[in-house]
């Protein structure tokens, strides 16, 4: 019989490499408090934390006995694995109760924003991002697409809607280039050059052009949290300069360039049939019975197949919705920074996943810059934030788009955002904290913003 747990096989497989990956620091993540719901939701399974440490052993033990019974690792970290356990399924085995673990939530049936079919879209107001009720909830795939297009609408000299392709489905893949006619921005600039330019090897943006920034969403399916940030920083950054938490002056010196759902069928796949699948949902082959990859062990760098049986697909951009964003990515101009958005853990990490003896050229800068969105980040609610290299804050992972977008496009500012929380909710965020962490990332992203301008020696 061939198990849902089967189809995700390539997670364990994946997360293997962690125990032969060096020790590295133990990272201490602290939780922010939370008010308890008002109204009870019906127990929809359980989130169960191993501690494992550096201890390989007990990891190797975890991961495989998970995978045995047919439990779904939400996490690893440097000091713990999160496995979830459904109410569908018996109590955890024998043998995983023997190892030390806690119970880290009761995760309850997950909250949909059931109304919003009833509600017409100009409630929605988004000529306002403070007053706007859209980000009071999470969105089906058909709303968030509709966001998209009123906003455009709304703001026709800002925002272009683009198609990037089709999903493994079909589906159209959407991304939003918001952008305002150019200024020249740089400090000191010289009206004339005098002589001969000296060659550079690489480009470099001239005095006078734009810079670009990309945000992507929710890569894994079931990180609702993610999208939903995403569609928050594009309302703050199309939103009148006059509003509290407004982005709009960051278009004096940078266009955006937002792909609020890289993995349409999936996410919509969370919504109709299993709210925690994770890869796309494309067909493997004729012979392979399981659908999907995951897209975050599928981009062209350092690529490798873990497992005969692993999600990383069987070669690098094998799905087309990463096929189709680095077709993009690579015709967009003067791009300097990349953000990927994900949940959970309330981490900022830069490259490399690959690695974790392999150092960029740019950590010193990269880290720089990390620390201090961070520390902005958290100015907002007192979310705590850590940072360090994506290798130690989770796990060695091969094919990882922060690795491409740094080493394949040459995208130095490449993070991976991990938003809240830190396992009390886990995957199953409450919608009544999407507009606090869309706050705090919008000034983790206008810190990011100031530090690369001021590098580059533009005014913002």
């Amino acid at each position: 019989m061939l198990t849902r747990q089967h189809c995700l096989v390539g997670v364990a497989s994946i997360l293997l490499l962690a125990a032969q990956a060096e020790p590295v620091p133990n990272q201490h993540i602290l939780n922010v408090p939370y008010q308890s719901d008002s109204e009870p939701l019906p127990l929809l399974g359980q989130l169960w934390r191993f501690g494992v440490g550096e201890d390989t052993k007990t990891l190797k033990e975890v991961l495989a006995l998970a995978k045995e019974h047919d439990l779904d690792l939400w996490q690893i970290a440097p000091t713990h694995v999160d496995v979830y356990s459904p109410n569908s399924a018996p109590t955890l085995p024998a043998s995983l109760r023997a190892i030390p673990h806690t119970l880290a939530a009761n995760i309850t049936h997950p909250q949909r924003a059931t109304t919003s079919r009833l509600q017409s879209t100009a409630a929605w107001d988004l000529s306002s991002l403070q007053n706007s009720t859209y980000h009071a909830n999470y969105h089906p795939l058909y709303e968030v697409e509709t966001f998209i297009r009123e906003l455009a609408e709304l703001h026709p000299d800002l925002v272009k809607v683009n198609n990037l392709g089709h999903s493994g489905m079909g589906r159209e893949m959407l991304s939003l280039t918001i952008s305002k006619p150019q200024a020249v921005t740089n400090k000191g600039r010289k009206t004339q050059r005098q002589g001969k330019k000296k060659k550079k090897p690489e480009r470099q943006p001239e005095d006078d052009e734009k810079l670009a920034i990309v945000i992507m969403g929710a890569q894994h399916a079931r990180e609702w949290v993610a999208t939903a940030t995403a569609l928050y920083l594009t309302h703050a950054l199309t939103s009148k300069k006059s509003e509290p938490r407004s982005l709009s002056r960051l278009l004096d010196v940078f266009d955006f360039h937002i792909i609020p759902m890289p993995n349409p069928d999936g996410y919509n796949y969370t919504w109709e049939s299993d709210r925690y699948w994770y890869k796309t949902r494309q067909r493997m082959g004729s012979k392979n019975k399981c659908f999907g990859l995951d897209m975050n062990r599928n981009w062209g760098y350092k690529w490798k197949a873990i497992a005969e049986e692993s999600s990383s697909g069987h070669r690098p951009f094998e799905a087309p919705e990463a096929n189709n964003i680095a077709n993009m990515i690579i015709t967009i101009p003067n791009l300097v920074g990349f953000i990927d958005l994900r949940s959970y853990g309330q981490m900022l990490s830069s490259p490399y996943s690959y690695s974790c003896n392999a150092m960029p050229e740019d950590a010193e800068d990269q880290l720089e810059a990390g620390l201090g969105a961070a520390r902005a980040m958290g100015s907002v609610h007192g979310t705590k934030v850590t940072t360090g290299r994506l290798c130690e804050m989770l796990y060695r992972a091969p094919g990882n788009v922060v690795d491409w977008m740094y080493r394949g496009a040459g995208i130095k500012y490449s993070y991976a955002l991990h938003l809240r929380d830190t396992g009390t909710y886990g995957f199953s965020l409450p919608p009544r904290w999407i507009r606090p962490v869309g706050e705090e990332t919008s000034e983790m992203l206008r810190y990011l913003a100031k530090f690369i301008a001021k590098k580059m020696k533009r005014d913002l």
